[in-house]
Formats: C-alpha cells, structure tokens, sequence
C-alpha cells in the first residue's frame, strides 16, 4: 500500500465533520480554513504541488515522482479524508514568490537526464499528465481562449508536462517539456491598508532549451532568458528535448496583477459555467416530464380512483360487489407481504440512508458550505453523513420488517449494515489494489483504510442497530384491510403488463430527467472540471423525486387494475430500473468522450461507475416504494370493505 500519512489522523478527520455538520452562527460566512489572509508588500507566498493528472489513465502520481526541482526538504501538507481519497498528495515546492514583487527568469535548479528518468518524463507527457500547484488554496489554471468569443475564457487545471512535437524539416517525432512557467499572481488591493488578498493564480507554460555562458554554477547568467537584458520567454520556439544525459534549466517568472475580484468572488471566474442554457434546457425538459405525470396522476386520484370509490362504496350487497373488476378486487392480497421480503426490507433501509446522505449533502452544498475551497470537503461530507444516516436506514429496515410481521431484527440490522457497504467496499478494495500496482498515489494509504473500517464498523453499525431497535419496538402501522389466508390467482396478464418490460418502461422517465446533468457530473469527474452549479443539481433532485414517485404510481395502478397485487418488489424496480440506463450512459460516455485506452483505467472507471450505479438504483427504488405504498394505503382505506 502507499505510504501513510500521519497528517490524515482519524482525529483531525472526525472534527473536520463536526465543524462541516455544525457551523457555528458566528462564523458562518467563512468555513474553517478558508479564511481569507491579507499580504502586505514583500511577504512570502508560499506556492505548493500537488498530484500530478491525467483524463487519459485517471491515476493520480505524486509530483515529485518526476524529476523536477525539489525543495530541501519536502514537507507533506495536512489533507483530510476526502483529500486522501482523492488522491491529493499537497507538498512544499521550490518556489519562492514575495507579495507584489515581479521576478523575471529566476533559476530554479538544473538536473541531466538520466535513461530512467526520460522514459518516466515521456511516458507521462505521452498519456497528457499536467501539473497542478497551489497558491492561497487556490487551484493553477491555464487560461485558454474560447474560439466563440474574444474576451471570454476556459480555464483547464494545471499545465501540461510536455508536448510531442517535430523538429522542422525532420519526420522524427521528440518528446519536450515545458521547464519555463510565466506565472500571473492577480489580487485584490485594500486601499485602506495596503494590504492585498490574492484572488487569481495563472500560468502559461514554455518549452526552452536554456544556454549559459562558461561553466556552470549557482550564478550563472543565462543567454536565452536573462532579466538583466529583458529578455524573456515567450514562446517555444526552441524547445527543451527529452532525451538520456540531456541537461534541463527549469526557470520561472511571477507576474502580479490588480483585479476588481473581491477575495469572496475569487472562484467566481473558475466555475462559471458557460453552458448555463443547457442547464437550463433540461431543468425545462425535466419539468415537463413531471406535469406530465402529474396529469396522469392527478386524472387516475380525482378522477378515476374517486369515480371507482363513490361506486363502490354504494353497492348494497356482497354479490354486486364481485362483480366488481379490477383494483378492488385485490384488496384481500395488496398487503400480502412479498417473496423475499427480507431483502427488500434492507434495501429499503440503504435507499432511507442514501436518500439523507444526498438530501442533507445538497442543502450544505446548495448553502455554500461545501465550496471547493474547501478541497476534499464534498467526498468528506458524503461519508461521513453516510456513517450517520445508518441510525435512519436501520429505523425504515425494521418498521418495514415488522410490518411485514416478521420477528427476527437483527438479522435485518446486521444485511441492512453490512449488504451495500461489504459490496462497495469489496469492489473498493479491489480497485486500491490496482492502483497500488501502478504505483499510483491514488492508492488509499492503509492508516486511511482502517480509518474507513472504523468508520463502518466503530459507527455506521453500531448507528444501524440503534435505528433497528427503535424502528422494532414502534406499534406496527395496521393495514387499510385484512389480508385473505389464501392467495388470490392473478389472471394471466397482457404483454405490455409483463414485469419485466413495465420495469424497464418505468426507468426510462427517471434517467430521462437527470441525463443531461449527468453528463455534466462524469465530466467534472473523469475530465477534472469545475463543477459547482449545485442549485441546478438540487433542482434536478427534486425533480428526479417527482418523477420516481409519480412513474411508479402511474403504473402500479394499472398493475392493481389488471388484478395483479404483487407490487411490492415491482414498485421498487420500477423507478430503480433507471440505474440500469445511467450504466449504460456511463457505458456510452466512455466510448465517445474519455480516451482511456489502458485496462487498469478503464476497470477503475466502470468499477466506479458500478458502485455509482448501484447507489442510484437503491435511492430511486426507494422513492418508488415509498411512493407505491403510500399510494395503496390511501386508496384501499378509502374503500369499505365488509
């Protein structure tokens, strides 16, 4: 395994969650440790490295696996769990900036090639590894230039390694590094005080084979980049070539430029999305899909279930009443508990625990409290309110359970903590192996493995029997009528009443509300964009509730009116079927968007993706459920049945 950090303490990790749960009023505005810090003239800005990225193999590596100028003693930065996760690994850097203070061809050190360490340099500049540093807790970006617009710009993380290239006249491709960074610090300038907060860290990075006069030394004047004759880099017009036993000057400037950004908009510029109308387009596209269910709805409750109650509840006698058709004639096998009971009784409890996790992530994402200033705050925040909800998913298993009227609780509690986390964990672990052998420092370290073992087994458990014993002990909710001790036979069913093709129908309108922001979602995730438009996201989630619950009653009516009663397991999969389509997008999106072409990579994806998957299917196949059996509550309490 990687090596551990002790900064990851599992102490540092759990006040983290505290304070990310229980803002104190006071300081709300600005969450512990992005507070902003003033810089007067002249102070040292400390610039840090991080992992060094890659969209084509998606496996993070330290920056310092590479030969670049190192300080003379590297010293590890503080990361929380979400940050080790992740695969950040932040380090001290050479580099040496001071407030407001331009520095033009500053020598960083030079190092020879050896044949070890071009093959590393290459093979990293053949699958495009960029380089990501940090100034102020904020991210270096490469401003690109829309083509659509002149005064609009992309900003991609970090720079390129290097780049492939030919000499001119020759067919011969060569490998070159971009060893010359022009750095832009911009900040924001407090008149009052002369202090300055930093509100923008840039980069536009060069290839340049450095000359010197005479022998080298630690004073030596370069005649290709020298400050004394103002004369800098600004193209790569005479790259630096990666070959064994070629020697290497890496060299820097830093540029300091006054904005309008205030330090509280700084990131502003970062995520602003320029595909705001898409967004847009499938909130309307998604509400749409909503009014028309609700139609539906709304037609099937008022309309038809109201017509069909008046009738019924009319009828003076028992033989008028069998001749009833439809719904109301299941009304002694609806509440019949279903095959495999057990099993739905967990999954229901891991779709309540999933469900808060996601409700209560997007209110402190929706609220700002999970900014990615705050880096590694959202994949914190989602584990942790994950361990927690455990205390919700028990308490839904066993009120579900004894519904069902069945008495042995614990076995509940014990699939309900172990079923989803033991799978998740199995294929994670998995996964950690194999990044581990590519020696990657996206290989979780094994102090922050245990840390994830304590959490399911030190809290996440214990929470999920808690829930479980309250969730028992509660008077089980009676049913609207009584259950027949013989089953009722189902007519046979036509085609399109097949469960199988009704489930698949049912996903469809689901992954059709979400589709268009999912795309956003796996780019931000497998092409390291920005993403924080979690008001659009919150929106969707709302919607996608909706949707899941309005698809599954829709059909579980016409289920009820074909006299069939076994919705149980149905109404789950209806709306859960939708998870099946996201892997199959996720499938789709791989093919025409990423460029992975190695099998390590491409198995960490749809491993990942896997795992995604399958939390989509319990949370929606949740709502569903729910949804279904609040529906046949009210209809058959509303029916007199003798």
């Amino acid at each position: 395994m990687a090596k551990d950090r002790p900064a990851t303490a599992f102490h540092s990790q759990l006040w983290m969650l505290i304070w990310c749960l229980f803002i104190v009023q006071g300081y709300a505005f600005y969450l512990p440790g992005v507070a902003p810090e003033d810089f007067y003239k002249g102070d040292p800005l400390n610039v840090k490295v991080n992992k060094l990225t890659s969209t084509k193999t998606q496996l993070p590596y330290s920056y310092y696996t590479l030969p670049f100028c190192r300080p003379k003693t590297i010293v590890d930065s503080a990361e929380n769990l979400g940050e080790v996760l992740r695969g950040d690994r932040i380090e001290n850097s050479p580099y040496q900036f001071k407030m407001r203070e331009p520095q033009m061809c500053n020598i960083l050190c030079r190092i020879t090639l050896t044949g070890k360490t071009a093959k590393k340099l290459k093979e990293k500049i053949d699958d495009e590894y960029r380089v990501n540093m940090i100034l102020d807790n904020l991210p270096l970006v490469v401003p690109v230039q829309r083509p659509d617009r002149e005064s609009s710009f992309v900003y991609q993380h970090g720079f390129h390694v290097g780049f492939k290239g030919q000499y001119a006249g020759s067919k011969d491709e060569k490998y070159f590094i971009n060893n010359h960074l022009t750095f832009t610090v911009k900040y924001h300038k407090d008149i009052q005080t002369d202090t300055a907060r930093i509100v923008g860290f840039e980069v536009k990075p060069f290839s340049a084979k450095h000359e010197y006069e005479g022998q080298w030394s630690d004073k030596a004047r370069l005649t290709t980049c020298d400050p004394h004759a103002k004369r800098t880099i600004t193209s790569s017009e005479s790259p630096q070539e990666v070959e064994d036993k070629k020697e290497i000057i890496f060299t820097y400037d830093v540029d300091y430029e006054a904005s309008d950004v205030k330090w509280a908009s700084r990131w502003d510029t970062y995520l602003m999305m320029a595909d705001d109308q898409i967004h847009w387009f499938s909130i309307v596209n998604s509400l749409m899909i909503v009014l028309f269910l609700s139609g539906m709805v709304a037609m099937i409750m008022l309309r038809t279930l109201y017509r069909d109650i008046s009738k019924y509840n009319q009828l003076e006698t028992q033989e008028e009443a069998q001749e009833e058709t439809g719904w109301k004639l299941v009304h002694g096998d609806v509440f019949r508990p279903p095959v495999n009971s057990d099993l739905l009784c967990v999954y229901v409890g891991t779709g309540v625990q999933f469900f808060g996790m996601i409700l209560l992530t997007m209110v402190f994402a929706v609220l700002g409290f999970l900014s990615p200033s705050n880096r590694g705050g959202l994949m914190t925040a989602l584990l942790m309110l994950y361990v927690f909800m455990g205390l919700f998913g028990g308490y839904a298993a066993a009120r579900l359970y004894k519904m069902f009227k069945g008495t042995n609780w614990k076995k509940i509690t014990l699939q309900t903590a172990f079923m989803f986390p033991g799978i998740a964990f199995i294929i994670f672990f998995v996964l950690n192996a194999l990044i581990w052998g590519q020696k990657s420092s996206g290989a979780v370290p094994f102090g922050t493995m245990f840390a994830l073992v304590f959490l399911w087994f030190g809290i996440s458990v214990p929470l999920v029997f808690v829930g479980s014993y309250v969730g028992f002990r509660k008077p089980s909710p009676e049913d609207p009528v009584k259950t027949n001790k013989i089953p009722r036979q189902i007519p046979e069913q036509a085609w399109y009443m097949h469960p199988v093709f009704s489930i698949l129908i049912g996903g469809i309108l689901p992954f059709g509300a979400v589709f268009i922001e999912l795309f956003f979602i796996l780019t931000s995730i497998w092409l390291q964009q920005f993403y924080y438009i979690f008001g659009f996201l919150f929106l969707v989630f709302i919607i996608l509730i909706v949707t899941c619950a309005e698809i599954t009653i829709v059909l579980c009516y016409f289920q009820l009116c074909s006299e069939d009663y076994l919705w149980w397991w149905r109404s789950y999969l209806t709306s859960g079927s939708s998870a099946l389509y996201l892997f199959l997008y996720a499938s789709f999106y791989f093919f025409t968007k990423l460029e992975i072409t190695k099998p390590v990579s491409g198995m960490l994806y749809f491993g990942y993706m896997l795992i995604a998957s399958y939390a989509f299917f319990v949370v929606t196949g949740t709502i569903g459920f729910y949804a279904c059996l609040w529906f046949t509550r009210l209809v058959y309490s509303s029916v007199k049945i003798d």
